[in-house]
């Protein structure tokens, strides 16, 4: 099995590295190869798993993805840095199941009609930079609203748990293939109405937002910041490909959710 690397600037991450790699090359099965890995392993937090995602999203197709983290609970990762022993005997076992996770496309139209798309793991924002955003979201190409706000923000079931979350969106299983919208800091009064609810869209649908502002515009994707004057609309669907991982030691998710968010239970 090919495999490769991906960590964040920690000593402990480097240091856990740096073992992984021993343990790797002690094993014939197994071999470091980062031009064309079939498996990617992130050492370090959620971050570092989205920075991997990224970096090899054009073969997430061909890629699994296992996390190891080195600090707080990761919703990506599942292997503890004690644990690389075990890694990598499930590493060397042949018959692996794997799971399979919804991705954002995301595709932007500019005012000089060339298109640009995206793929994003956990969500994707659009924000005006200097004024109210306004907008009309139409869900499937009927007209839903009429928006104004500071921004929107589209994310998968598996980025719910992300900034979707801190605006006020809900935590989405995984495993439903949907695509959620949350509105940020939505401007409502009697003459500007809108839903102020988060929405979930299911696969077959999709969303799209049709600027009606000559501003300048911050597109998120993930951690990626992209910004741009002449968006003219853009588009938000569910990803004909999907995120997969390694589930040897695939973490129960609502157990991950309350450990991150209440308490861990004893």
């Amino acid at each position: 099995m090919k495999i490769a690397i991906c960590t964040n600037e920690s000593k402990k991450s480097q240091s856990v590295v740096k073992e992984l790699i021993q343990k790797i090359n002690a094993q014939e099965q197994l071999t470091l190869d980062y031009e064309n890995p079939q498996t990617v392993i992130s050492v370090g937090g959620d971050g570092t798993l989205l920075k991997a995602f990224h970096q090899y999203k054009n073969k997430s197709d061909s890629i699994e993805f296992v996390g190891v983290h080195t600090g707080h609970l990761g919703f990506y990762a599942d292997w503890r840095d004690f644990e690389l022993d075990e890694l990598i005997v499930s590493l060397c076992t042949k018959e692996r199941m794997k799971v399979s996770y919804p991705l954002l496309e995301i595709e932007v139209l500019l005012n000089d009609e060339s298109k640009h798309t995206y793929l994003a793991l956990n969500e994707s924002t659009i924000k005006s930079v200097t004024t109210t955003m306004v907008c009309d979201l139409s869900i499937s190409g009927e007209l839903f609203e009429s928006f104004r706000g500071d921004g929107l923000a589209f994310s998968t079931p598996t980025g719910s748990t992300a900034y979707n979350k801190s605006v006020g969106g809900a935590v989405v299983h995984p495993s439903i293939p949907a695509m959620q919208i949350t509105e940020i800091a939505s401007l409502n009064n009697r003459i500007f109405r809108t839903l102020g609810s988060p929405m979930i869209i299911s696969e077959n649908e999709w969303a799209s937002i049709d600027l009606k502002q000559a501003e300048s515009y911050i597109v998120t994707i993930d951690h990626i910041v992209v910004v741009r004057a002449n968006i003219q609309s853009i588009r938000y669907k569910i990803a004909d490909q999907k995120i997969h991982f390694a589930s040897t030691k695939h973490m129960h998710f609502w157990n991950r959710v309350r450990d991150a968010f209440i308490e861990e239970v004893n």
